[in-house]
């Protein structure tokens, strides 16, 4: 299978103070808006570990897994893979560090695969790329990619179109494991398939991590996936990573008001409650507000969250750390944190509107 002898020591992955600042025509030919995609985002991920990412739609999430594959150059900040900066190296370096050392599984399976290829000659491109072994031997790597997957052998010549919608993540799953790769990140991988299929990939991701030893980063829009598949769970918001929680203390001890309300809004078949209301604006990655982000729709803002963003600060488990200035007490069940937020509207909307700009902790212009 190509896979290292013992994992490397340390964090396979790490990004530090990591900035990610586009430059979009939005008001007419000549004017420039900047998009703050990505705001001093800092991440370890753990060789065997599974970290989850969460958030709401143009959060961020995206641009972070393009940030951890090598896709996307930050404006500023490190990434290292297994001690070395991405940035720094050559390109053909970093080509090979990541080709070899992170695959990546993309949300739609019908648009990531080339659908003039046939499976076989999917699979077998990235050994052919980077000269894995003979064509003996790259010709038996994709029959063990495809038993691996649960693929039969028989849909080795067929194209992308002639598969189902679960054949088709499974190709791009083998894809992404041809070369052995130590880390795997998977951008909603299974938004694009249908509900009956979705808990079939979800279970062949586990069992191909536990089988190979994988780390895996899980981005998802369905917070309760996210938080059964990981070990970690970073919840993002406006382009910062506003919490990491251990995945089990992720529902009911979560620290941060905007993890508590995300979650409170998934349904409970069991012991249902209202979701948490956010009544205020939601803000622009183009003019986020100054200071915390989430303060326009916070319940617990005040004209100090108007001022700075926050440090991290530890929470009493270990590996829990949230950036918040009021932050939930530990232990208050989400259906006080309800009546909390209701009776807070009227204050939390007077507060929300305070004047915008860039963050404070951003680079000044994009390279």
């Amino acid at each position: 299978m190509n896979r290292p002898a013992e994992p490397p020591a340390g964090p396979l992955v790490r990004l530090s103070d990591v900035h990610v600042v586009h430059k979009a025509r939005t008001g007419g030919l000549f004017a420039r808006d900047r998009v703050y995609a990505l705001t001093g985002a800092g991440l370890t991920v753990a060789p065997g570990e599974t970290v989850g990412v969460v958030g709401e739609s143009g959060c961020g999430k995206s641009t972070l897994a393009k940030v951890l594959v090598g896709v996307q150059r930050p404006t500023s900040g490190t990434v290292s893979l297994r001690g070395a900066d991405l940035w720094t190296m050559a390109p053909a370096e970093r080509r090979t560090a990541v080709g070899t050392g992170i695959g990546m599984i993309f949300q739609d399976p019908s648009t990531a695969l080339n659908r003039r290829l046939t499976v076989r000659r999917i699979l077998r491109d990235p050994l052919d790329v980077h000269r894995r072994g003979t064509a003996a031997e790259r010709d038996a790597r994709v029959r063990e990619l495809m038993s691996l997957v649960g693929l039969p052998g028989a849909l080795a010549d067929g194209l992308p179109g002639q598969l189902s919608g679960g054949q088709r993540q499974r190709v791009a799953i083998a894809r992404a494991l041809a070369l052995g790769p130590d880390l795997v990140v998977a951008d909603e991988p299974t938004s694009a398939l249908d509900v009956s299929v979705r808990a079939q990939i979800l279970n062949l991701l586990l069992d191909l991590k536990e089988r190979l030893g994988l780390a895996l980063v899980f981005v998802s829009h369905d917070i309760q996936t996210v938080r059964r598949m990981s070990d970690r769970v970073v919840t993002m918001y406006l382009g910062r990573i506003v919490e990491e929680s251990p995945a089990g203390a992720v529902t009911d001890r979560s620290r941060h008001p905007y993890t508590r309300a995300l979650f409170s809004a998934t349904p409970g078949l069991l012991d249902p409650i209202d979701p948490i209301p956010l009544v205020g604006p939601v803000p622009s990655a183009t003019r986020p507000p100054s200071g915390c982000p989430f303060r326009t729709r916070c319940w617990r803002a005040d004209a100090v969250c108007a001022q700075a963003m926050p440090d991290f600060a530890a929470a009493s488990a270990p590996g829990h750390r949230f950036r918040c200035h009021h932050p939930v007490e530990d232990g208050v069940p989400t259906r006080a944190l309800v009546a909390q937020a209701v009776a807070a509207v009227p204050e939390a909307t007077a507060l929300a509107d305070v004047p915008t700009g860039p963050p404070a902790d951003v680079p000044k212009e994009p390279r």
